[in-house]
């Protein structure tokens, strides 16, 4: 099987210092004293596009959750595990709903280095997350960006690029993988997961993961409240709530799981805290 690691070295200080200073990437209008859950989680797993500001409330993540850079690393390496998957089950294109920074083991490097006839579109309303996609993404005319928000499905399904990008009529990989702790309650995120797997065709597969604190309470209810004010906050949810985000799935072996443990690497040992990940197909 080929196979794409999601993790690199980390930056050095000086790296991410450098990086920040290559301001094209920056689109025009954003603040960069305003930190970013996109950039944060780029800086979480060794990526390079972010600010000091987004180093500051991921050093403060990990003050009080010491391991939020290893549940990072396992929920991509979950992403590459479910991508090979549907890969093997002879989806050959992506959608990719929340996709942030497409940092190192993205979607499209992962799908493509397995199959080089993939195609990719990514969504994200961030326009850091935007703004860096396109550049990376030029002169490969197989994945794309669309700027616009998960939490209006009918706009992103509506999209002309998602549209013309993607064949309706076969089947889609859909990946909502680190998104949905990110939508609160009150925007009903299984019905927004529910609109988007009704407009994909059957045989379609839904790989999905979600932070939990049914393991780690206390540690989880103080990035609650670290993020509480910023502009994504986060709402944990439980083994019942994740898995009833499946409904009218056929949930694949090994079901919904702790994301290390859902169809790990041979010789894995790791700690199965933070995380809920599972892979459905549409009958």
């Amino acid at each position: 099987m080929n196979d794409v690691h999601p993790m690199r070295c980390a930056l050095t200080e000086q790296q991410a210092q450098s990086a920040e200073q290559q301001l094209d990437w920056v689109p025009l209008g954003i603040d960069p004293n305003v930190p970013s859950i996109a950039r944060t989680y780029d800086y979480l797993l060794g990526g390079a596009h972010n600010f000091a500001v987004d180093r500051q409330l991921a050093d403060n993540v990990e003050k009080i959750m010491p391991r939020s850079r290893e549940i990072a690393r396992l929920n991509r390496a979950f992403l590459r595990r479910a991508v090979l998957f549907l890969i093997e089950s002879g989806i050959r294109q992506f959608l990719d709903i929340g996709s942030g920074v497409p940092t190192v083991g993205n979607v499209h490097e992962i799908a493509q280095h397995a199959d080089p006839l993939c195609r990719v579109v990514y969504v994200d309303y961030d326009p850091i997350a935007v703004a860096h996609s396109q550049l990376i993404l030029e002169g490969n005319p197989l994945a794309t960006v669309v700027d616009a928000d998960l939490t209006d499905p009918e706009a992103v399904l509506r999209n002309s690029t998602v549209r013309s990008f993607l064949d309706f009529s076969q089947p889609i990989g859909l990946l909502m993988v680190a998104v949905f702790h990110f939508v609160s309650d009150d925007k009903h995120p299984a019905d927004i997961v529910k609109k988007y797997v009704d407009a994909i065709p059957s045989g379609s597969y839904v790989a999905l993961s979600h932070l939990t604190a049914d393991q780690m309470a206390e540690e989880m209810a103080g990035v609650v409240e670290a993020m509480k004010n910023s502009r994504d906050p986060m709402f944990f949810r439980s083994y019942g709530e994740v898995s009833a985000l499946f409904d009218g799935l056929g949930v694949v072996e090994p079901g919904v799981v702790s994301a290390p443990l859902w169809r790990k690497d041979y010789g894995d040992e790791v700690n199965q805290e933070g995380v809920y990940a599972g892979v459905g197909r549409k009958p």
